[in-house]
């Protein structure tokens, strides 16, 4: 199945699912493709191809899904069951081998990661502050590619007066918000 096909049963399912729970806002349904699959796959301009990708609190999949779709090899963390189901039930139908599932909060899975992980990243998309992102995944030293509002330079101030870290931002071509890369510093 070709990806054009994937994205388009992903947003059936979509549709369909979030008449039964909250996946997405309602608003945004008419406008999947460019308010959730075109934002998400920004991504794959900055993500390097050879790195595993952890979504934090993936909820409907972005960006996570999108990405997998598009190639990487990504986990989905996700606590809430009701949308770990949603998760699972796009994997399977998608045949998405190069996705997994975690049901389990953000630092569960952080404490149970093993003690170097030099290809991991992290995304998020609508999931926590920089700071509180940083405060889950800052142990890992790993690299953070997020989708972020137009408020990230006040995110970015508050999160400096914790961590060390270099960071580049590109601005959204979706809206009016930013993907910001971030590198703690060692």
């Amino acid at each position: 199945m070709d990806n054009n096909v994937k994205f388009e049963q992903y947003a059936q399912m979509l549709r369909e699912w979030s008449g039964r729970m909250n996946l997405v806002a309602p608003s945004t349904l008419p406008d999947i493709k460019t308010r959730h699959f075109a934002d998400s796959a920004q991504l794959a301009n900055i993500l390097p191809r050879d790195v595993d990708v952890a979504d934090l609190g993936s909820g409907a999949g972005f960006p996570g899904v999108v990405l997998a779709i598009l190639g990487w090899r990504v986990t989905c963390i996700e606590s809430i069951g009701k949308k770990v189901a949603f998760l699972t039930a796009v994997k399977e139908k998608l045949g998405l081998d190069n996705l997994t599932i975690y049901h389990g909060r953000v630092e569960n899975f952080v404490r149970d990661l093993p003690a170097k992980t030099p290809n991991l990243v992290f995304t998020a998309r609508a999931f926590a502050s920089l700071l509180k992102i940083m405060d889950y995944v800052a142990s890992t030293k790993c690299r953070l590619f997020l989708l972020k509002g137009r408020e990230i330079e006040s995110e970015i101030a508050t999160a400096k007066t914790k961590y060390k870290f270099s960071y580049d931002l590109t601005p959204s071509r979706t809206g009016d918000g930013f993907i910001i890369s971030v590198r703690f510093d060692r």
